[in-house]
């Protein structure tokens, strides 16, 4: 049966997600495109209609699995107006969090990886992660002397580093407290304070 051309089109967006997910759960070369195309419930031999090369995929997979996570920001600031960055904090840096191998943060994920891909998927990280920059930017202002981002760069590279040391270590206790410390390392750092987060599971 002849695929119509808006068929073709979900088919590929839905590659593009199962692709954002499994990629975050085995690194770009942790999965082949049989089973990446098994996982969007299509064949291997439909991938090559719709994408140039594994690269190609995995430069939209970045993108659409960055996009996904900068909504997931907004969403919890848009939670709690009043502390916006207590409220992203309070999500990011839990266990629950960290347990989300597929939908979990992919500058977490994939971010070592990234560092061995093409420029296409370092530039869908770069994007990604300037997304992340400029919504923590007008949550957290400046310090003294500080450029504009270099406040906003430091408490990314706190947060973003306290989720991979909390997945790569076996003691829940050690992994709990890596998030705590982190948490009470950034919201100290913010003009605005705001409370501990809840440490929600």
């Amino acid at each position: 049966m002849r695929v119509t051309r808006q068929q073709a089109e979900e088919n590929r967006q839905t590659v593009i997600d199962v692709a954002s997910r499994l990629f975050r759960e085995h690194g770009f070369d942790g999965i082949g495109l049989k089973d990446l195309m098994a996982g969007a419930g299509l064949t291997q031999g439909a991938f090559y209609k719709q994408f140039e090369s594994k690269d190609d995929l995995a430069a939209q997979a970045s993108r659409r699995a960055l996009e996904s996570a900068s909504g997931r920001w907004s969403a919890a600031a848009r939670s709690n107006p009043d502390a916006p960055l207590a409220a992203v904090v309070d999500f990011y840096l839990s266990m629950g969090h960290c347990a989300e191998k597929t939908d979990g943060c992919p500058v977490v994920a994939l971010g070592s990886d990234a560092a061995r891909q093409g420029p296409a998927v370092k530039a869908a990280f770069e994007n990604g992660i300037e997304e992340y920059l400029q919504m923590l930017g007008p949550w957290i202002g400046t310090a003294d002397g500080d450029a504009p981002d270099n406040k906003a760069m430091a408490i990314l590279s706190t947060m973003v580093g306290a989720v991979l040391l909390s997945r790569a270590v076996n003691d829940e206790r050690m992994s709990e407290r890596f998030l705590v410390a982190a948490a009470e390392s950034v919201l100290a750092q913010s003009p605005v304070g705001g409370a501990p987060p809840s440490r929600r599971q």
